[in-house]
């Protein structure tokens, strides 16, 4: 069965958090480094230890390079300066004196990572000497000049990478959130980012272990209720600039990920930790009740009030049906083209409503016309308004709330002759379930391989374990 995972990103979220958390959750190591070593990249390690954030246990993930990869500019002293960084020291020292023993353990390998290793940026290791820029330059205070790739150099880099389907195709997405996020921080086509964010191998590395990971884990749904960054501004290549930084926010923006700000005065979430929670299409909504079955904690390299970590859960909804609230809109339109709605559908259905239904009806004086039915969560309705209003030539909308019961739903991926398929089960009230494949899955290896899909269809069915069936 495919599994449920939860982030929790209270303190932030950044790329190699994310990779820790979800090496701490179960993730395999062994299998993570065999596929790295797949990458036609140079130049660098991947060190995985223990360390403690708040006297708390966490796994640190750290990308290790070599001195013609290695960047320095992004530790404490460099993005905040040399008073803030020793201010923030101070505080650490005072905030943990109760935990004298985690203190000096948690600063040593702290002042390991951010001297003897300065490539890892703090909690997002991966960007902040410079957001994306589209112009090769040398680091303004005399560090190795880097390579800058593009979005295509970095696709053909992961293609060449022995990555399972589902893991590449999550790879492919993150970077191409990023480089969308990219190209309309500078004002640039798509194809002319170039961009050290991702051309850097450490990021190029984080990106990969993410997809891995999430696909040894067999994650195939991700929660993320919210996204917590600082305020402030943080120092880059080509000066200072606000928090949250640009590309998080078009990341934000773009993909209507839930954003909040915190006391922090500096940035704890970062482009690519972003980028990867909405290429992994999170939800928001966590279920009435659930199972935790497994916990995972990534710590972060940067040093602020709150502990840079991250925690990660694999958990189980309640067996129970679940009682949640949906929200249903809808108006009626008689003067607009069917491509006109069929265009307008689209869109809702890809900015994440339930369902879009088009009903045809007869308006006054006996008009034909057509009503638009859409169902979306609560916290979604502002941006399905916006959506109607925008796309039909409606001046109102009615909306009324519903209470419904949902049965338990999961997903478990399955083998078929042209491979992996997802395959839906829901629980019925008598403890017997149904069963359906993903569509979305079988369409796409219909058109690959070029098979009837009703074929496909029941090659998933069949693909069911036998234990599993009656």
């Amino acid at each position: 069965m495919g599994k449920t995972l939860y982030l929790d990103c209270t303190n932030g979220i950044s790329g190699d958090m994310l990779v820790a958390a979800l090496l701490d959750a179960g993730a395999n190591e062994a299998r993570l480094r065999d596929t790295l070593a797949t990458l036609p990249v140079s130049g660098f390690d991947i060190r995985v230890s223990r360390v403690k954030k708040a006297g708390i246990d966490c796994c640190d993930f750290d990308v290790v390079l070599d001195a013609a990869h290695e960047n320095h500019d992004h530790d404490m002293a460099y993005l905040h300066g040399e008073a803030y960084a020793a201010h923030e020291h101070e505080h650490e020292h005072e905030h943990e004196h109760e935990h004298e023993h985690e203190h000096e353990h948690e600063h040593e390998h702290e002042h390991e990572h951010e001297h003897e290793h300065e490539h890892e940026h703090g909690c997002g290791h991966h960007h902040d000497h410079d957001h994306g820029h589209h112009h090769d330059h040398d680091h303004d205070h005399g560090h190795h000049h880097h390579e800058h790739r593009g979005p295509a150099d970095i696709d053909r880099i992961i293609d060449v990478a022995q990555l399972a389907p589902r893991a590449r195709d999550l790879a492919h997405r993150m970077v191409d959130v990023l480089a969308h996020a990219e190209a309309k921080a500078h004002a640039v086509p798509l194809d002319q980012v170039h961009f050290h964010e991702v051309g850097a191998v450490d990021s190029i590395v984080d990106i990969v272990s993410i997809a891995v990971c999430i696909d040894d884990l067999d994650v195939d749904r991700v929660i993320v209720p919210e996204l917590v960054d600082g305020h402030g501004a943080i120092r880059c290549q080509h000066g200072i600039i606000p928090v949250p930084v640009p590309a998080t926010l078009n990341v934000v923006t773009e993909h209507d990920l839930p954003l909040s700000i915190c006391e922090v005065e500096g940035e704890l979430v970062t482009p690519t930790g972003a980028a990867a929670v909405a290429a992994l299409r999170a939800e928001r909504c966590l279920p009435e009740r659930f199972h935790v079955k497994r916990v995972g904690l990534g710590a972060g390299k940067r040093t602020y009030s709150r502990p840079s970590l991250l925690r990660a859960m694999i958990i189980e909804p309640s067996s129970d049906a679940l009682h949640d609230r949906i929200v249903k809109l809808e108006c009626d339109i008689d003067d607009s083209t069917s491509e006109v709605l069929a265009y307008a559908a689209d869109q809702l259905r890809s900015a994440g409503a339930r369902e879009v239904h088009w009903i045809p009806v007869f308006t006054k004086k006996g008009r034909p016309a057509y009503q638009l039915q859409v169902i979306a969560a609560p916290e979604d309705v502002e941006r399905m308004e916006r959506i109607i209003f925008r796309e039909t030539s409606t001046i109102g909308v009615r909306r009324s709330a519903w209470d419904r019961t949902v049965l338990p739903r999961t997903l478990q991926t399955v083998d078929t002759p042209w491979g992996p398929a997802r395959l839906k089960h829901v629980a019925l009230p008598d403890g017997s379930d149904r069963v359906a494949p993903e569509y979305e899955d079988c369409a796409r290896i219909a058109r690959e391989h070029d098979v009837p899909l009703q074929q496909v269809m029941d090659a998933v069915r069949a693909a069911r374990p036998a234990k599993e069936m009656g």
